[in-house]
């Protein structure tokens, strides 16, 4: 019986990959802390780990770019900016900045540990794999 690899890994897979997104937007939010009229960002785990278990059955909506200068958002992947998310600040600064420094520096910790439990999680598994290849 041939084994399928993708429903071997799970949802470890995809979540590594997802963690790795946010891990990018909340250091960016970091990073843009003093930007007057920046809009902190951040992904919306749920949505996104769902959408992907059905975006092999749908097909994905495709914008049409009226100008070239337009942003091309089909290159970037399903996932991209269909989990995107704004936060909604405690305390909105007087510049219009959303991003509260405290807020993203214990998100940004948190989706570490949670992205070194994916990995730990895929490890094992591949592991376990080699183990049951070598017999040993």
């Amino acid at each position: 019986m041939p084994l399928s690899l993708d429903s071997y890994l799970g949802v470890h897979q995809k979540a590594l990959q997802v963690y790795g997104q946010r891990t990018s937007v909340l250091a960016n939010n970091i990073a843009n802390a003093d930007t007057p009229n920046f809009k902190a960002q951040d992904v919306d785990f749920r949505s996104v780990l769902g959408a992907a278990g059905t975006s092999t059955t749908q097909q994905a909506l495709h914008l049409n770019g009226t100008n070239s200068a337009h942003l091309n958002t089909a290159s970037a992947g399903s996932a991209a900016g269909a989990g995107m998310k704004y936060r909604v600040p405690l305390a909105p600064s007087l510049d219009g900045n959303t991003v509260d420094v405290q807020q993203e520096q214990a998100a940004f910790a948190d989706n570490t540990v949670r992205y070194q439990a994916a990995l730990t999680f895929l490890s094992d598994k591949f592991k376990s794999l080699m183990t049951a290849i070598t017999g040993q």
